[in-house]
Order: structure tokens, then sequence, then C-alpha cells
């Protein structure tokens, strides 16, 4: 007789290793972190150019990541910690402070555009929406200036719910894009249905694409499917030349990544950003 079959039948718990007690601990200690940063308003915004592959030489828009700063000072960025508070209160408020920041940059910059992060679940979130709508009453022409991404993972959670978001806030103006597509689960009917503007191919299909036949057939049907549905097609990580004269080639319509310049805490939103190297990873 199967063994685990059997354990399963008389509803013995699963047993907890110690990886699973270490990932629990990690965890906490995470949280721990990010609430204490959103406390303290200790949460920064980096920013990062994407630039028209037909044109690099000047960002289209900018897209705003989350950082926060560890008890010691340290800047530590979004994807440390990120799945960790996705599904927490602090997520909320995290989405909150970088929504806040991020609609401060757009009053003081009149030229900038800007890509913010958002999670699906915070579309009821209440203090997000009223954040968002003050943003929108300001009078300063934010919405066209502004574009919000949902990661493909975040939006399968809610499809119903982000679909008429969405359509009431495109009528205004405002952007949405699809963030790491193809990295998730998206129904082929709701990605025709969400009328998403632009699609961001994730990173981990862009890097190296000019050397791997795997990639480039997968990034050539990810291009096809945002063109059959009108939508632009954002390559992520890009890091080499060799990459960004495939992608353009491929059909991509914006590139980011090192290759136009890392995150920066402190961007000159006046000037192109001087293309910058940075470690595989980063």
């Amino acid at each position: 007789m199967n063994t685990r079959a059997s354990t399963q039948a008389v509803g013995v718990a699963a047993v907890t290793t110690p990886l699973d007690l270490a990932v629990e601990e990690r965890d906490r200690n995470v949280l721990k972190t990010v609430e204490r940063a959103v406390e303290n308003r200790q949460a920064r915004l980096a920013f990062q150019p994407v630039v028209s592959a037909a044109a690099p030489g000047k960002p289209a828009f900018f897209e705003r990541l989350a950082r926060v700063l560890d008890h010691k000072g340290r800047t530590i960025p979004a994807r440390e910690f990120i799945d960790a508070v996705e599904t927490h209160e602090v997520g909320r408020a995290l989405d909150c402070v970088a929504l806040e920041l991020g609609l401060k940059a757009l009053r003081e910059f009149p030229a900038l555009k800007l890509s913010i992060n958002m999670s699906a679940r915070s579309i009821g979130y209440r203090r997000w929406v009223q954040t968002l709508e003050r943003g929108l009453a300001s009078g300063t022409s934010l919405s066209g200036r502004l574009i919000l991404e949902i990661t493909e993972a975040s939006a399968m959670v809610m499809p119903d719910v982000v679909q008429s978001f969405m359509l009431g806030l495109q009528s205004q103006g405002i952007t949405f894009a699809l963030d790491d597509f193809g990295a998730g689960y998206t129904s082929f009917r709701y990605l025709k249905s969400f009328y998403f503007d632009m699609l961001k191919i994730d990173g981990q299909f862009i890097r190296g694409i000019d050397t791997e036949p795997d990639n480039q057939v997968l990034v050539e049907a990810l291009v096809g499917i945002g063109r059959q549905f009108g939508m632009f097609t954002v390559a992520e990580m890009v890091e080499t030349e060799t990459e960004a004269r495939f992608l353009s080639a491929a059909g991509l319509d914006l590139l980011q990544g090192y290759l136009y310049g890392a995150p920066a805490l402190k961007p000159n939103f006046a000037e192109p950003p001087a293309a910058e190297a940075a470690p595989v990873g980063a």
C-alpha cells in the first residue's frame, strides 16, 4: 500500500520540515521589515526608464519600483519582499505609499509619464482607491501620464473585478499594463476581455534571447498575441545590445533593462538616463 496515501487516508498532518520552518521564519522577518518601513515612512521609489525599440535614446516613460529601508538603513528591493507581503495588509499599505509617492512625482514633473505597480487586491482597499481618486481630481492632468501595472498572477485572483476597474479608469485616460506576462496562467478568454493596453513580457524569456531558440519562439508567440489584441509589447530585463537588436527585429515596441538604465532613487527626469551596467539578477 502507498505510504503517502495511507497517511492521507487516516488524516495525519503533513510533516513540517526544517526547510518549511526556515521559510516561515524568513517570511515573518520580511513582513516585520516592511511593516516597520511603512510605519516609519521609510518606503522609497526607484525609477527605471522604458524606451522605444525604434528610438532608444530617450525614455518613453519610467517604471516606479518599490524599495524599503531595513533597521540599518539598507535599501531592500521589491523582489526580496513582494511575494511575502502580497496577501497581507501591509502589502495594501505599501501599495498606498507607492501610489502617493508616484502621484507626487507626476505632480512635480509635468512632462513625466510613469508606471506604478499595484496588486489587484488593492482595488478593494479603500485608502488606495481614495488616494487614486484624489490624485485624478487634482486637476493636473495626471490620468494621461499614469500607467498602472498589474502582474499576471495578481490579475487572475479576481479577473472580473480587475476588468470592471480597468474599464472605469481607461475612459479617464489611464493606461494599463499586464506585468510579467508569460510567467503565470492567464486564461486567453480573460486576456481578450481585459483590454490591457500593454503586455510586459517576463524577463526570464528575454535574457539571452539572441542565442536561445526556445525563448525566441516563445517571445515571438507572445508578441503575436499582443499584436492580435492591439497591445503594445514591452521586453523586461534587456541587458545587452544583441538582445536589444533581436527584440527590435522581432517587433517589440518597448524595451526595459539595465542596458538603458538601472533603477535610480534620484533620477534626472529632464535628461535621458545614461546606460548603466549591473550584475545579472540585480
